[in-house]
Parts: structure tokens; C-alpha cells; sequence
């Protein structure tokens, strides 16, 4: 069942789940939901009293965790339109086959446009997320293999060869698996390389700690002491 309790102006969302067991549990998800687990015949006054006590962490975790939400405005991927990558802004640019400066689909910077060359406008959008995509497969592995580098060195990681793949996720920009698989979203191509360095450093300290402890933050913060900084930045700039 679903419910919700409000705590000062915020209005917070749970999911309930009754089972046999001793102890109620709460717990906030990448994907902003908030679970309840709570035993059987428990009351829900007294569930939601529960709820109301921990407000202040729930917050602060769906906080975090939205951090890592993909809010990318929606483009129109028409001339003049401006578009990120790695952080910076550039201005799109559509040439058509006619003007003959080239024959064949492209896209590439120059300066401060991103250019697209084609004969077919409604292929923009393709393109344009064909190149993202290209560049994201090219730029996430040259960021990584360092970053794996120093987890392996520490012995922090078993698998001498880093594990990395680049999948679409709506709710969060990146994660990792059981196996050791960090996956990355190729939107985050468009933030600078430090967020991305970020979110990597961010996934590889969850191979080590599952849950966001204080030996996850201390860590975290060892390996890349601005993380702050950068996890504000992408907040902000990919919103």
C-alpha cells in the first residue's frame, strides 16, 4: 500500500510492506522511493510516527540521490540551439549537403558550434546523440582506467581489469553491479570531467562499501577530497 506523511512544508511518500518480521525499516532508493517494512498488525499511527522521526534523513537521502538524477532540458535539435559537452556550451549549427562544403553525415566541433552535416534535418537528433553517445564510449574509458588503477593498487578491487559499460538510465547517472560492473549514463558526457570523475570514483567506493556509511563517505572523500564540490556542480549544471 501507499501513503504519505507530511513534515513541516515537505510532503514524503511511502510504500508499505507488511511481513513477519521483528523491527520496522525504512529505506530510500536511487529511484526516490521510500520504503517501509514493517511487521505485521503494526499500527500505522505508529508507523508514521516512525516516518515523522526520521524526516530529517529521508530528506537528506532523497537529497543525494536526486543529485544523480538526470534533468536534461529537452531540445528541438535546430539551428542555433545550445547543447553540452563536457561541461561547455556550444551553439548547433545545421549545414546542409547543398552548400557543398562536404558530402556525407557528420558531426564535429568547431570553435563554439557544434556542426552537423546532412541533407536530411529530421536526422539531427540521431545524429547529434550518435556523437554523444561515440564520444561517451571514448572519453568515460580514458577517465576510468586511472581512476580503476588506484582502487586495484590499494587493493581496494580484486579484477585487474577495470569493468566499465555505458547504458540509458532515467533516474540515475550511474551504478554498480554485484559482479563489479560499473555502468555509466552517456548523458553524463555532457558535464565536466571532473562530475564524471565523480560519479566513477562515487560507483567504485560502492564496491567496497554497499551503503552510504561513513566508512563509504571517508573513503570517498580520500580518493577525491572535492567530491562536493563536483556533485553540486553536476546538480546544478546538468538540471
Amino acid at each position: 500500500m501507499t501513503d504519505f506523511i507530511e513534515y513541516g512544508s515537505k510532503r514524503i511518500d511511502f510504500k508499505l510492506e507488511y511481513s513477519d518480521r521483528r523491527t520496522l525499516g525504512i529505506t530510500v532508493t536511487p529511484g526516490l522511493d521510500v520504503l517501509v517494512k514493517a511487521p505485521v498488525d503494526t499500527a500505522i499511527d505508529v508507523i508514521k510516527e516512525r516516518l515523522r522521526k526520521k524526516a530529517p534523513w529521508i530528506i537528506r537521502q532523497l537529497s543525494f540521490f536526486l543529485s544523480f538524477q538526470p534533468r536534461l532540458t529537452d531540445r528541438k535539435f535546430i539551428g542555433g540551439e545550445t547543447h553540452l559537452y563536457l561541461g561547455k556550451q556550444y551553439r548547433l549549427k545545421v549545414i546542409s549537403y547543398e552548400s557543398g562544403i562536404m558530402s556525407g553525415d557528420s558531426v564535429k566541433l568547431k570553435g563554439q558550434f557544434l556542426e552537423v552535416y546532412t541533407r536530411d534535418n529530421s536526422k539531427v537528433k540521431d545524429l547529434v546523440e550518435a556523437w554523444y553517445l561515440a564520444k561517451a564510449k571514448e572519453r568515460f574509458h580514458q577517465l576510468a582506467q586511472p581512476l580503476f588503477e588506484v582502487f586495484i593498487k590499494r587493493n581496494a578491487i580484486e579484477n585487474a581489469d577495470y569493468n566499465l559499460s555505458i547504458r540509458q538510465m532515467p533516474t540515475r547517472w550511474g551504478s554498480c553491479t554485484a559482479k563489479g560492473r560499473i555502468i555509466l549514463n552517456p548523458e553524463l558526457i555532457k558535464a565536466p570531467k571532473a562530475c564524471i570523475e565523480y560519479v566513477i570514483v562515487h560507483e567504485l567506493c560502492h564496491l567496497i562499501h554497499h551503503d552510504h556509511t561513513q566508512k563509504f563517505l571517508d573513503l570517498q572523500t580520500r580518493e577525491m577530497p572535492e567530491w562536493e564540490k563536483w556533485k553540486n556542480k553536476l546538480e546544478r549544471l546538468l538540471a
